[in-house]
């Protein structure tokens, strides 16, 4: 489906186990499923990172995709070079100065995203049992969440797919459901402490200039 001549960058199908596997270590270490609806929030997880990995560097089926519709319009000469998956460099005719940028701030991103399910995991286990409001539990009442999303943007942004981009909002609806029934389970264990803490406590994104 490519041309003589032009490089094809993908089919690294270790690369993929390789990435998924490192990715499925850290989020499940931070987000142990320990009921049937957290495993299928967490299967649903996976998957998304299954498919952006696939992608990054398996089989490129959001090039497949904007090669058929747009042909000879579509902005690089080798859409199938490795470099040519960075759709940002792509459609903005970035060059790499961009790639480094756009590795800087995603990875940054991921990072913190990971930060803060570590910092959440650690307080959970800490408080054997009991009511966590401190830390980045005194900005959102689900910072283990939280950072998972941070780290599911920062890989939207490091590597576009139209898979993972359709994905990403489905997940948080998953997730927003899956913290309403912990929330309703809270509320039975702690009662008006924890009703309190909702009422003065977002449940994913911190409010602007909030000090904990």
């Amino acid at each position: 489906m490519h041309g003589e001549g032009i490089s094809y960058a993908y089919g690294f199908w270790s690369l993929v186990a390789v990435n998924v596997a490192l990715f499925a270590f850290f989020i499940l270490s931070f987000l142990t499923p320990l009921r049937k609806r957290e495993w299928r929030s967490m299967g649903a997880t996976l998957a998304f990172f299954v498919a952006l990995f696939t992608e990054m560097y398996g089989f490129p089926l959001t090039i497949y995709i904007l090669t058929s519709v747009l042909g000879s319009r579509y902005p690089a000469l080798n859409p199938f070079s490795h470099a040519s998956g960075h759709l940002w460099l792509v459609l903005f005719g970035g060059g790499p100065a961009m790639m480094t940028v756009i590795h800087l701030i995603s990875n940054g991103i991921v990072l913190i995203g990971f930060m803060i399910m570590w910092k959440g995991w650690k307080l959970i286990h800490g408080a054997k049992g009991g009511l966590v409001t401190e830390g980045p539990y005194a900005y959102v009442r689900h910072p283990q969440y939280s950072g998972l999303f941070l780290v599911m943007v920062g890989m939207l942004i490091q590597w576009p797919t139209i898979i993972t981009a359709l994905m990403f909002p489905v997940l948080i609806f998953v997730y927003y459901r899956l913290s309403k029934r912990e929330e309703s389970e809270m509320i039975t264990l702690f009662g008006e402490e924890y009703k309190n803490y909702i009422g003065k406590t977002p449940m994913f994104i911190p409010r602007l200039g909030e000090k904990a």
